[in-house]
Parts: C-alpha cells; sequence; structure tokens
C-alpha cells in the first residue's frame, strides 16, 4: 500500500520515516519531496508498505502524532489524477 505522509519537519531524513514506519511492519519504500534545485524539503512524502494490515495499522498508529517536532497527517495515497 502506498502511504501519503503530509507536514514532515524539514530536518526529517528518509532513514527517520523508513524507521518510524518499520515499527508497524515491512517498509519496501520510503521518500520526502524535495525541491529540485534547493534540496529543501516540501514537507510530505511517500511510504510502501506491502502488507495492508501493517500498513493500515502504521496510518492508524502514526497520523496525528509528533514526528521529529511536527505533527504528521497519514493516509492511504490517492493515484494521481490526470494533469
Amino acid at each position: 500500500m502506498n502511504i501519503y505522509v503530509a507536514n514532515i519537519s524539514w530536518t526529517a531524513t528518509v532513514e527517520d520515516l523508513q524507521r518510524a514506519f518499520e515499527a508497524f511492519g515491512q517498509v519496501t519504500s520510503a521518500t520526502i519531496s524535495r525541491d529540485r534545485v534547493t534540496g529543501q524539503s516540501w514537507g510530505f512524502g511517500y511510504v510502501e508498505m506491502p502488507n495492508k494490515a501493517e500498513a493500515k495499522a502504521a496510518i492508524d498508529g502514526l497520523s496525528g502524532k509528533a514526528f521529529k517536532g511536527q505533527t504528521i497527517f497519514v493516509h492511504e495515497a490517492r493515484p494521481r489524477g490526470h494533469r
């Protein structure tokens, strides 16, 4: 399941994000979106978890919780629309 994570602290790393989700199960990948020019975090990212039950547990366990000084919001990622 692909999971969207919003309001990520600018100081958070991909490794921090991955560790937080690994507390709930296997993580296939974790990314934090960044500006291509400056490298500055845009404050959101995605985590991929292969097991749906573990992913739902992570969403329930982390959404609205403090992570690196920010309250993060976590939900299942929606498919990208047509641009």
